[in-house]
């Protein structure tokens, strides 16, 4: 199963990957050195807009790590790292805000981060499967046809990629639609101004630019095992 096609599919967009999440801590570290309007830290940014959006009940944490910033549904935190936590700025703001766009996203139902978080524990069970399937080829169970054919592992390892495309593709919404509602509320709140909102806008596009590249190298993959699966089919 495993090919010179697959491992350039891998090596390419791992590649790729590097290059946007290079170019992403670039551009994070260029808008840090600018400050903000008003001087706000990240966490200030956050807590104004949960504020002017009536979301007194999500909390606002920092943690360990360097572009760690995410909001968790289950627990309705927004996390940030310290960078941005403690920032006071246009990289900071912005960080803050996307992920305040989440938790406006969770208060208003967002049927896109429903969806992505109702998925979240079929993606987990997909990956744990999937590392099994990858552990039964290293190990050559498939080679017994008895035990387990290589048409069902292919069957198997094609479920779980397709449950991984389409939590990627379902995330692209989730975050372009965060980053919508972090830029239009830091325009209006007068966070930023006309030297720094373009900043802001561009430091979102480059991280919104990994998701991108996650889900096409999903999308790349399902391709692949589901050719291979074809071409097995009519052998």
């Amino acid at each position: 199963m495993f090919s010179p096609v697959l491992l350039i599919i891998f090596i390419g967009f791992a590649l790729l990957s590097w290059i946007v999440s290079s170019r992403l801590k670039n551009k994070f570290k260029k808008y840090s050195q600018i400050p903000i309007n008003h001087g706000m830290t990240g966490k200030e940014v956050a807590a104004k807009m949960l504020q002017q959006n009536g979301l007194m009940n999500v909390q606002i944490n920092c943690v360990q790590g360097r572009l760690s910033d995410h909001y968790n549904p289950a627990s309705r935190t927004i996390n940030l790292s310290p960078e941005v936590y403690n920032g006071r700025s246009v990289a900071s703001a912005a960080v803050a805000a996307h992920e305040t766009g989440h938790a406006i996203q969770h208060a208003n139902s967002y049927p896109f981060l429903e969806f992505r978080s109702a998925m979240v524990p079929i993606q987990n069970v997909s990956s744990k499967i999937l590392n099994i399937m990858f552990y039964a080829m290293i190990f050559g169970v498939f080679a017994i046809d008895s035990f387990f054919s290589p048409n069902l592992a292919l069957q198997i390892i094609i479920a779980c990629y397709g449950v991984f495309t389409l939590f990627a593709f379902i995330t692209l919404p989730v975050e372009i639609d965060a980053s919508k509602r972090a830029l239009a509320w830091l325009n209006t709140a007068g966070i930023t101004t006309h030297d720094t909102h373009d900043k802001a806008k561009d430091a979102l596009k480059w991280a919104a630019y990994t998701y991108v590249v996650a889900a096409l190298s999903a999308l790349a993959t399902l391709l692949f095992f589901v050719m291979q699966f074809l071409g097995s089919s009519r052998d």
